[in-house]
């Protein structure tokens, strides 16, 4: 590597997580999001450094119209898939740093992440572009391809929606962690309605298998049905319960579950609000948790 190549390359770290973390976004995925980047690099070490006047918007420009390409494919495919589907979980244990990626992200959280996803593609471009990373409209109706007052109306209406969906705020790590433990301990002791006074009234369990795990396939709303469906999985699988450890998920407390020959691996991310347990999202699909330190 030439000492000009090295340079180039030095300068593309500095963008490198902050990538990652717009195509993560985008995608809902790790992998889809490291091969935009390498593409963009790729790209990169090809043009003329000196025809890039800012190559933070240039590399953000690129690395949008890649995802893009990936979204508006994905959105075809998600047709087909099997029950709900939510992004590709980050999993790191309670005591180590959770990243660059994840960090005091707050947009992150499975909750929101959940919502974003729900959008199409265009619009959740265009909100992520210019509400998260501060892209002007000009240079995002530049990447879809729209006049200017269309990706504005984009951004508008995914920031609508947003809104409208409220995702659980987040509340301080040591708070989660205390409903969370109350919360497993009315699940342990198989109390139907133990499990109820823990839960908020908005309950969910929203799971993603993609049809290739055991889990329910449809979301599952409302205390009394999560409540019993929590107790009657701990009443068949027991024993699983000792094996349960306590990480972050996108930067929030979740709960890792490594399985058994009775019952596949999955995640679990635990949303709270009002002191209660309000959503729990499940990622049991084995392609989304591949990354996963079991």
């Amino acid at each position: 590597m030439t000492a000009t190549s090295a340079a180039l390359a030095a300068e593309f770290d500095q963008h490198r997580s902050r990538l990652i973390g717009l195509g993560y976004r985008l995608t809902g995925r790790i992998a889809d999001a490291e091969d935009a980047v390498q593409d963009a690099w790729l790209r990169l070490a090809s043009t003329d450094r000196e025809d890039i006047r800012d190559l933070g918007a240039w590399l953000t420009t690129v690395v949008s119209r890649l995802c893009l390409d990936r979204m508006r494919s994905a959105a075809v495919q998600r047709e087909q898939y099997v029950g709900p589907w939510l992004p590709e979980p980050l999993v790191t244990s309670l005591d180590d740093d959770p990243g660059d990626i994840v960090a005091d992200q707050d947009d992150l959280r499975m909750a929101a992440l959940r919502v974003l996803h729900e959008l199409p593609p265009d619009q959740r471009l265009a909100f992520v572009l210019h509400d998260g990373f501060g892209v002007p409209f000009a240079e995002i109706a530049d990447v879809l391809g729209c006049s200017v007052a269309a990706a504005r109306q984009h951004a508008s209406r995914a920031r609508r929606a947003m809104a409208e969906a409220d995702p659980p705020p987040q509340v301080p790590l040591p708070e989660q962690q205390r409903i969370v433990e109350e919360f497993l301990a009315a699940v342990a002791s198989k109390d139907v309605d133990a499990v109820a006074r823990a839960l908020h009234p908005t309950a969910a369990v929203i799971a993603d298998s993609g049809g290739k795990a055991r889990t329910a396939r449809r979301p599952v709303v409302g205390v009394d049905k999560v409540a019993r469906l929590l107790v009657g999985l701990v009443r068949k699988y027991d024993e699983l319960l000792g094996g349960i450890r306590l990480v972050r998920v996108n930067g929030d407390l979740g709960v890792l579950l490594p399985g058994s020959p009775e019952l596949a691996p999955r995640v679990f991310t635990l949303a709270v609000r009002d002191g209660r347990l309000a959503t729990v999202f499940e990622v049991a699909n084995p392609d989304k948790l591949t990354r996963v330190p079991w």
